[in-house]
């Protein structure tokens, strides 16, 4: 495809992507397709004299920026649709390795719009991070630079420890955490979120960007490596990308520079790691490190896992220690079916009645595991400050009720039961061995045989009863047999959940962390699965199945 008036900030990168000189991962090449094809279809066009303003500035910086950094900057910053004069690239998401230079870009693009270049007094410039170390670091490299030439810079700015602001145009460059004041009302010209992956929901992501487009030219940037966290902000990013990038999506102003590795297997070639960071050529000292990170991993991957979460932007789908595969989670994720009148075992995690309780239900129907599942929460949890999953808004799903009181009641659960006994056949409970004696009255006021000599519709569930089950557990994950309904609490349970296996090579399930990450709902469910020996198969998809022995309660 050819381009025409293009400046070489943009054509030569395209064409370094092309020689393929050193590799280039399938995303870079994609995003060039796409930004070939928006210049040739579309009525956009580069400031090229703005563009040369912007990197004047570089004079001051210890650094000049790579072609990878060229490139993005002059489509995020200098690339403007011909008819409105509006930035046609507003929002830059770039997903680079650990060691690219991020904050030396954010540092110098972040100087920039505070600068009567851009064109816009008032243009505050608000970059986030979830600590306070990692959000002051690229305003820091700012600060560095005027600590240096400070006779000159004195004349056009003015700083301290928490704020940066250009004389001439009165913007202001400040870092933001979740433990500062939000900006909720704020007029930012720009926001900045440094290691966006370490968000594992939206309230601050919502927060910070609230006060956008109350400033001319507002922009976004996300700098990042990979993490660990499933499910949040970071995973729905990147499938926004990829729809933009292969699926034909509309950008809607959205630019996605993504490096990583194209599959597992090429982090055994050290040639492929420039796919993953496109510094890398650069720094030959990072390579060395990469290296030595390289050898810790393939010795122990489980405990150096963030090589390839960080480094190769590749997050491993199934650590040793978790439950089953993230996309497995996923799967799981699928509209219940009518279940009414069908016989089903329950399973109750009732750890600590100051904290969470989860109960539900499991069914099974043509090799497929339904779980319909509820969880109560005490509002008096001392737990509560450190969780960052938003509860309040599955509350508002129906998935989880929160409890205005000392504890959370047995009978609540085992009022639970009882309702929905009105609608299904119950046919057995299973319980952990250590909550038996919370819940034993409840339990025997709404039904249940709770007689040492006849327990035979609970099944009380000990260590060697889950290390029994786990790989069925671990089967019907694999196998994609298990739905839930779409249910993004039971996504971060499971996320949340471990396995641990003993010398004997048997696997239990525990924490990941103790006090932020729940796991109540995967353990009432294993308590389920544990007491699911005899829950009959429904194989007609009528609905239609033989009559089985039923407690009702």
């Amino acid at each position: 495809m050819t381009l025409v008036n293009l400046p070489p900030e943009i054509a030569n990168y395209i064409a370094y992507v092309r020689a393929a000189n050193v590799p280039q991962c399938k995303d870079q090449i994609a995003l060039c397709d796409h930004v070939e094809r928006c210049f040739n279809t579309q009525d956009i066009y580069v400031n090229e004299e703005q563009l040369q303003r912007y990197l004047a500035q570089q004079k001051h910086f210890p650094f000049k920026l790579f072609p990878w950094e060229l490139f993005i900057f002059t489509l995020h910053n200098c690339t403007y649709w011909r008819e409105s004069g509006l930035l046609r690239w507003p929002n830059l998401f770039v997903l680079v390795g650990r060691g690219a230079g991020k904050n030396g870009y954010l540092a110098f693009e972040s100087f920039c719009w505070i600068t009567p270049i851009n064109g816009v007094p008032k243009y505050d410039v608000d970059i986030f991070a979830t600590s306070e170390k990692q959000a002051r670091t690229s305003p820091d490299d700012v600060r560095d630079v005027l600590d240096e030439n400070r006779a000159q810079m004195e004349k056009y700015f003015h700083w301290n420890s928490e704020c940066i602001t250009n004389k001439k145009t009165k913007s202001h460059l400040r870092f933001c955490t979740s433990g500062h004041k939000t900006k909720d009302g704020g007029r930012p010209g720009a926001v900045v979120f440094d290691e966006y992956h370490a968000y594992e929901d939206y309230r601050m992501v919502d927060v910070a960007t609230t006060g956008l487009g109350k400033k001319e030219f507002p922009r976004k940037t996300i700098i990042t490596t990979d993490g660990n966290i499933r499910g949040g902000p970071l995973d729905d990013l990147k499938r926004l990308a990829e729809d933009v990038l292969y699926h034909g999506q509309d950008d809607c102003g959205l630019l996605p520079f993504i490096c990583r590795l194209d599959s597992p297997d090429e982090v055994d070639n050290q040639l492929m790691w420039h796919k993953a960071n496109p510094s890398l050529v650069y720094f030959p000292v990072l390579m060395q490190e990469l290296i030595s990170e390289y050898a810790a991993y393939k010795k122990n991957p489980s405990a150096a896992a963030s090589f390839m979460s960080k480094r190769m932007n590749l997050p491993p789908e199934c650590l040793e220690d978790d439950v089953t595969e993230w996309s497995n989670v996923l799967a799981a994720n699928k509209p219940l079916p009518d279940l009414r009148g069908m016989p089903c075992v329950a399973g109750i995690d009732y750890a600590k009645t100051t904290d969470f309780v989860a109960a539900g239900l499991l069914f099974k129907k043509a090799g497929t595991y339904y779980w319909l599942s509820h969880t109560w929460v005490c509002k008096k949890s001392p737990d509560l400050k450190r969780i960052k999953a938003p509860l309040d808004e599955w509350a508002a799903k129906g998935l989880l009720t929160f409890v205005d009181g000392p504890e959370i009641s047995p009978d609540i659960v085992t009022g639970w039961l009882e309702e929905k006994a009105d609608e299904y056949e119950t046919t057995c409970l299973g319980l952990d061995n250590f909550r038996f004696t919370l819940l034993a009255k409840s339990l025997r006021d709404h039904g249940f045989d709770t007689d040492k000599g006849g327990r035979n519709n609970i099944l009380l569930t000990k260590r060697v009863t889950v290390m029994r089950w786990s790989p069925v557990i671990a089967s019907i994950f694999t196998n994609q047999k298990m739905v839930w309904g779409i249910n993004p609490l039971m996504n971060w349970y499971t996320n949340n959940t471990c396995t641990t296996t003993d010398k004997e090579g048997n696997t239990f399930y525990q924490k990941k962390e103790e006090k932020s990450r729940k796991t109540d709902g995967f353990m009432a469910l294993v308590s389920a699965v544990c007491a699911s020996e005899s829950l009959q198969d429904c194989e007609d998809s009528s609905g239609e199945y033989e009559p089985t022995q039923v407690y009702s309660y």
